[in-house]
């Protein structure tokens, strides 16, 4: 209770403060609008239809392609961990284009596969692939080889040492990677959706990249504000918990 006090102040002062700097005249009402435009802004896209439905479309292709995401990086992850040649190699090359900016796979994803939704969902899995490689393989490394040896110890072995030793243990390396890996997939979707423009259905993406060429500053910072409630909610209600369930069976909750 206290701490949801705490976060609701310090966004009510950021609040007051934008109105201020509005009030103040120091940037065009065009380029810097009021919360109360925005807000209406935000409103009015409820009421005419176009924020709940570039909402669904866009959850439903960044679900998708974060689930392929991690069907795909995780199982790789656990392959780097356990064999070097992978990661001299496939290691090597995923540490590579993790450093490649989302937004530079939309031209090849349009020139490979077209101006369709799975280019789109072509864009949303590179994005967020090599964090969650990246992030389970340093999950599994780090897990103590005391763990390991105990379990043989006591008779596991292979795939069973995996499964109940090494996997449970580094859960909580895997799941903050999740976590990067869905803001990585954010941040590839509304690159895809803000260039593949001409799709028949819009999402957010397209509704911001609206906003900018009508000059509608108070769609494009209320479609800005939307993106941000849904990260807040996914991570608070999805990851916190997954969080605070595997300190909690590990024991290392924060007292």
């Amino acid at each position: 209770m206290i701490r949801l006090l705490k976060m609701s102040t310090f966004f009510l002062l950021l609040l007051l403060a934008w109105e201020l700097v509005y009030r103040m005249h120091l940037y065009s009402p065009v380029l810097f609008p009021s919360p109360l435009s925005v807000g209406q802004s935000i409103l009015d896209g409820f009421a005419d239809g176009s924020l709940p439905e570039g909402i669904y479309i866009t959850l439903r292709r960044l679900l998708l392609g974060y689930l392929i995401s991690l069907g795909i990086g995780i199982p790789l992850g656990l392959l780097l961990a356990r064999f070097q040649l992978l990661r001299d190699t496939l290691g090597a090359l995923t540490m590579g284009l993790q450093n490649l900016p989302s937004i530079c796979w939309v031209p090849l994803a349009i020139l490979w596969i077209g101006q369709n939704e799975e280019a789109i969902l072509f864009v949303v899995i590179m994005g967020a692939l090599g964090s969650v490689i990246m992030s389970t393989q340093a999950g599994v490394q780090s897990v103590s080889p005391i763990y390991v040896r105990a379990a043989r110890t006591m008779g596991s072995q292979g795939v069973h040492t995996y499964v109940r030793v090494i996997i449970p243990a580094s859960l909580p390396t895997i799941v903050t990677g999740m976590k990067i890996g869905w803001s990585f997939a954010w941040r590839s979707l509304m690159a895809g959706e803000m260039i593949l423009f001409t799709l028949g259905v819009s999402g957010l993406g397209h509704i911001l990249d609206m906003g900018r060429e009508l000059m509608d500053m108070p769609r494009v910072m209320g479609v800005m504000l939307v993106i941000i409630a849904i990260g807040l909610i996914t991570d608070k209600a999805l990851f916190g918990r997954w969080e605070a369930l595997i300190h909690e069976r590990w024991g290392t909750s924060k007292a």
